[in-house]
């Protein structure tokens, strides 16, 4: 027992110790419990047209990052991504040649634009999420049930590294206040 007590000593004040080499959540609040720049900006970006299916989910999940903070905020900004999914057989079986393994591979460039009379490109970035499923022999619905839910989950993937890149840009640039 004493062995575990020294142990959760030891990981709370490494945790404690984070805070002095500048460690600071990315959706920390800010002052006064207001809105933390990160929060701020995300309110305020309004998520363009995807294409396709898969885009659509991508931009879901993205309009539900982005807009955690209440979402009734001026948007001063517009998010364009263009997003491509690729498959490719990974597992290829002797017998018959025919893949046993997809790697579904997705990648989303984007891009913050202003949405004042210049529309110029704030900033932008790359995002890139890979998983994969197993197709079953004659077994349709099954595999195409599968691709679906891969592409959802590296459309959730990259939303996830989208809206962390934007917070991190908002942290390090706080708009300024109204």
């Amino acid at each position: 027992m004493g062995i575990t007590r020294r142990k959760l000593g030891a990981g709370a004040s490494a945790c404690f110790g984070l805070t002095g080499c500048g460690f600071h959540p990315v959706y920390a609040p800010g002052s006064k419990g207001v809105e933390g720049p990160a929060e701020l900006g995300l309110s305020q970006i309004n998520v363009a047209l995807i294409p396709e299916r898969s885009g659509q989910l991508l931009r879901d999940y993205l309009q539900q990052r982005l807009e955690r903070a209440g979402g009734h905020a001026t948007k001063l900004f517009d998010l364009s991504v263009s997003f491509r999914l690729a498959q490719e057989g990974v597992a290829i079986s002797r017998a018959d040649s025919i893949a046993t393994r997809i790697r579904v591979v997705g990648t989303a460039t984007w891009s913050l634009i202003s949405l004042d009379a210049e529309r110029r490109t704030i900033t932008n970035g790359l995002a890139r999420s890979i998983d994969g499923f197993n197709p079953i022999d004659l077994q349709y619905f099954y595999s195409d049930l599968q691709n679906e839910q891969v592409q959802r989950r590296v459309a959730e993937a990259l939303a996830d590294q989208i809206s962390l890149q934007l917070a991190t840009y908002f942290n390090a640039r706080p708009l300024p206040a109204d």
